[in-house]
């Protein structure tokens, strides 16, 4: 389990992934050595990985929360193949191993899950049903991570690690007319090298990208100004305490779902809740302690909010890909991480 050091470096970087250690042992009275052997020790141990991502709205990027039912001699391998897309991220086995959910990344013009649907998974044997669920918007998830990680510092600890940005990166991506400068094809190394380790060094994102290293730093600043760019965090629930995890498909009359889905952002049981198209409106993903913490959970605080018509509750096995399109190699999966990432 994490003690109070741990748990305190965690929820640093939750407030802002790319602070300094300088800044973070600083605020923890510790030394900045003692900050950086505890981060190796947890990205070794943990699961611990800090990752930079781009904002799909600000990307042009739609996004598809897809459920594949397979048999269970074909499930290992269609969820492997999943994993390997370059167009996936949070790859789960859920209900007993026989289905399969996963988020892709589609343009926006596109408006279509990409090739994986039309294409891809008619083709595959042992797949006996599919679904696609556009996420409509997101309610907690991305940015807004999972609170329950979130804990170990104070108040004022927590304005000393808060990200401030800079205002005058921020106002360099201003363009003429006051529109905000979007992320281009010229990001894209950057994005790239991100997503494999958000706190790479300015020397390693500038040989990444070809730039100098003022000028990654001077985009790094834009992006995350303008929100285009937000640093997600992943690391082993089960250090947290949870043993439990379920995805959550909630059916809510029309006329209330904002008012269920922002009650429902609100639950430090939830790390994820998004409105989606589909015969559900709702999707959330729940962390629980066991299966009688998942139950109070559902008969108590989802059982008094009356507008919610209809719930399915399918059990999370195992987490193999979490946020970052990164590959993750399948030998070496701890366990769930943290949905925190949009489409967790």
């Amino acid at each position: 389990m994490l003690d109070a050091l741990d748990r305190a470096l965690i929820h640093a970087l939750h407030l802002d992934g790319r602070a300094p250690f300088s800044r973070i042992a600083e605020v923890l009275g510790v030394s900045a050595q003692t900050v950086a052997r505890r981060y190796r020790r947890l990205r070794a141990e943990a699961g611990l990985r800090v990752v930079g991502l781009a904002d799909p709205d600000r990307a042009s990027r739609a996004q598809w929360l897809i459920r594949l039912t397979a048999t269970a001699r074909s499930a290992q391998d269609i969820a492997g193949a999943l994993v390997r897309r370059p167009d996936t991220s949070w790859v789960k086995l859920t209900s007993g191993g026989t289905e399969i959910t996963a988020v892709i990344h589609a343009t926006t013009e596109d408006a279509s899950p990409g090739s994986l649907l039309l294409h891809d998974v008619p083709r595959t044997g042992g797949i006996t049903a599919v679904s696609a669920h556009l996420l409509l918007h997101t309610y907690l998830g991305g940015p807004a991570n999972w609170r329950r990680r979130a804990q170990a510092l104070d108040e004022e600890q927590q304005r000393a690690l808060a990200y401030r940005g800079d205002a005058v990166a921020a106002e360099g991506c201003r363009e003429p007319g006051d529109g905000v400068r979007q992320p281009g094809p010229g990001d894209a190394e950057l994005f790239a090298a991100l997503e494999r380790d958000g706190r790479a060094g300015q020397g390693e994102l500038a040989r990444a990208t070809g730039w100098s290293p003022t000028t990654v730093t001077r985009r790094l600043a834009e992006l995350r100004a303008t929100g285009a760019l937000f640093f997600d965090l992943e690391v082993d629930a089960g250090l947290f305490g949870i043993r439990t995890r379920a995805m959550l498909w909630l059916s809510v009359r029309p006329a209330d779902l904002e008012q269920v889905a922002l009650a429902l952002a609100g639950h430090d049981e939830l790390a994820f809740v998004a409105a989606t198209t589909g015969r559900t409106n709702l999707v959330a993903q729940a962390l629980c302690r066991d299966p009688d913490d998942l139950h109070r959970y559902l008969t108590r605080r989802l059982g008094s909010l009356r507008e919610i018509d209809a719930l399915e509750t399918s059990p999370v096995l195992r987490t193999l890909k979490a946020a970052s399109p990164v590959l993750t190699d399948l030998t070496r999966v701890r366990g769930a991480r943290v949905p925190t990432h949009r489409g967790g």
